[in-house]
């Protein structure tokens, strides 16, 4: 029996699917072909030039050497407050120790209450081989009994003292966490801005590195004959105030003894300072095998016998403010309007420093970055 239902039509069966699906298929790919064009026609970011790459690496470790002082600050900070958390935890080693005695006391009083406690003193008395023995063990108990309160109020003031000791070694040891966790961001912050920088530089052909070394001679060039210029004015102020009779040597120096002793810490520092030539930038450093600009100077008014703080942010706070044009040998002259880097004047515009990563404690002018202000310590 024949069936009376219409055969189903298939789209892609027919002459017209057929039509339909190879029109398909060419409009995918024309899309993909616009998408693949459109991909190699986007304009790619210029490579940048040698002068831009210099600057940028100026920058990076200009920022490095900012994240360095917050890593010496959080360092200064967590190595204080993990010394404190220490005698904190030593006193209350031997406040426990002494609780310890008062309760073996405590315990060895209510064992002696326990044996005679039990037995009146009329039993007491009966018991007792004489009248006199009696009295004896008697005036005995009371003592014990004043001891025993006396060691009671000794013990509690023992326990009020620990419970005070560890609460404050817990504020203590909050603190050591939060100085640790901010050490741990600079630190992240120093390496990732010298990884950057290191990136930059090694995607430099051999010809753009000469060209940035070239760059880096004119820099250092033009910051000599800075040094120079100014060197032969100081000079010239110094004749002019010879030949008006005036004696100072200027340098800010207050005369006397007190002039005589900061130049001579001056000179020690230099010097200490000076034989550190050639001994490699670490940031983070303060010594005796590498240095950051910091650790390099507070090294070297140590050996003086001045004490600095550890970062530019603090050093750049202690002695005596000094003028460019004045500066004396062993002076700080601090950089940038961060006060992130800091250097030893030498004399004729020219400072040692640690200067940054990849390079040694070197000898140079202090016009080669811009300078913030100077101090004279001691």
């Amino acid at each position: 029996m024949a069936s009376h239902r219409k055969p189903r039509t298939s789209v892609l069966a027919s002459p017209g699917g057929r039509r339909t699906a190879a029109g398909l298929t060419t409009a995918a790919l024309a899309s993909v072909t616009l998408l693949s064009q459109s991909a190699e026609a986007a304009p790619r970011a210029p490579k940048p030039t040698v002068e831009e790459v210099q600057k940028k690496v100026d920058d990076l470790y200009h920022q490095a050497e900012t994240a360095t002082q917050k890593y010496n600050a959080a360092k200064e900070r967590s190595d204080a407050q993990r010394a404190t958390v220490d005698g904190l935890l030593d006193a209350a080693a031997k406040r426990a120790e002494k609780m310890n005695e008062s309760r073996r006391k405590l315990g060895s009083y209510a064992s002696a209450q326990y044996r005679t406690g039990g037995m009146n003193p009329t039993a007491q008395l009966m018991l007792a081989k004489d009248p006199q023995q009696f009295v004896d063990r008697n005036h005995l108990m009371e003592r014990l009994t004043d001891r025993q309160k006396q060691t009671v109020s000794d013990y509690q003031e023992q326990q009020a003292a620990a419970a005070k000791q560890r609460a404050e070694a817990t504020r203590n040891l909050e603190q050591l966490q939060t100085s640790q966790a901010a050490l741990k961001e600079s630190k992240r912050s120093v390496q990732g801005k010298l990884a950057e920088a290191r990136q930059l530089l090694s995607r430099l052909t051999a010809q753009e590195k000469a060209r940035l070394a070239e760059l880096e001679r004119q820099k250092e060039a033009a910051a000599k004959r800075r040094a120079a210029e100014e060197a032969r004015k100081q000079q010239e102020r110094e004749r002019q105030r010879q030949h008006d009779g005036d004696g100072s040597t200027g340098g800010g120096s207050t005369g006397g003894s007190t002039g005589d002793s900061a130049s001579t810490k001056g000179a020690k520092a230099l010097a200490f300072a000076r034989a550190q030539i050639g001994k490699p930038y670490v940031w983070g450093a303060t010594g005796p095998t590498s240095y950051d600009c910091s650790g390099l100077t507070q090294a070297a008014w140590k050996a003086a016998g001045v004490d600095l703080p550890r970062t530019t942010w603090d050093q750049v706070k202690e002695g005596q403010r000094v003028a460019t044009k004045d500066l004396q040998p062993g002076d700080l002259v601090f950089f940038y309007d961060d006060i992130s880097h800091v250097g030893m004047y030498i004399g004729n515009g020219k400072m040692v420093h640690a200067p940054k990563p990849g390079a040694n404690v070197r000898e140079e002018s202090i016009y080669y970055m811009p300078i913030y202000g100077s101090v004279r310590p001691g």
